[in-house]
C-alpha cells in the first residue's frame, strides 16, 4: 500500500486559494493593465503631458530638428523690391473736375457712345455694359441738374430719354 506524500521537510504545506480569490486577483491584474499606456489625445497634444510630469521645466517643442533660423536670401546679396508700376491713366477723376467740365468729357465719351448706338440698333449688352451704362445716364442727370439744365418735362419718359440721346449725340 502506498503511503501518502509528505510535505517537504521544513515548510509548511501551501494553502491553496479559492476559485473566488483567483477570479478577484485576475480582475486586479486586469485593471491595472487597462490603466497602462498614455491618455487619450497625447498624441495630438503632447504639451499637456509636458505640464503635468514638470511644470518648472520650459515647454519643450515636440517637432524635431534645429530651430535655428535660416536665411531665405544667400548673404552678401540684397533683396530688390519690385518698382511699383505706374497705373494707366483712366477718366479723370469726377470730384476733381467742376460739374460742367464733367458732364462734357462724359457727352464725348467714346464708349457712352458705342453702347448708345448699340442699344438703338437693338442689340443686347452685356451684365457689366449695361451696369456702367446706367451708373453713367444717372451721373449725367445728377450732373444736368445741377447745372440747372432740363429737359422738357410735359414729354412722357420715352421721349426724354430720346432727348437726351439726341443731347449727348449732337455735342
Amino acid at each position: 500500500m502506498k503511503q501518502p506524500a509528505r510535505a517537504a521537510r521544513g515548510k509548511p504545506a501551501a494553502k491553496r486559494k479559492s476559485r473566488e480569490d483567483l477570479n478577484n486577483e485576475a480582475r486586479e491584474r486586469k485593471r491595472d493593465k487597462k490603466h497602462r499606456g498614455h491618455a487619450s489625445g497625447s498624441r495630438a497634444h503632447p504639451e499637456a503631458q509636458s505640464q503635468n510630469k514638470r511644470g518648472d521645466a520650459k515647454a519643450k517643442d515636440p517637432r524635431i530638428g534645429s530651430k535655428k533660423p535660416i536665411p531665405l536670401v544667400a548673404e552678401g546679396q540684397s533683396v530688390k523690391k519690385p518698382a511699383a508700376q505706374p497705373k494707366p491713366a483712366t477718366q479723370p477723376k469726377k470730384a476733381a473736375l467742376s460739374p460742367a467740365e464733367e458732364l462734357e468729357t462724359l457727352e464725348n465719351d467714346q464708349r457712352l457712345d458705342a453702347l448708345l448706338d448699340r442699344l438703338e440698333n437693338g442689340d443686347a449688352l452685356s451684365a457689366e455694359d449695361q451696369a456702367w451704362l446706367d451708373e453713367t445716364l444717372d451721373r449725367i442727370d445728377v450732373l444736368m441738374e445741377e447745372l440747372g439744365i432740363q429737359l422738357d418735362d410735359d414729354a412722357d419718359d420715352e421721349q426724354a430719354e430720346e432727348d437726351m440721346l439726341r443731347l449727348l449725340k449732337g455735342n
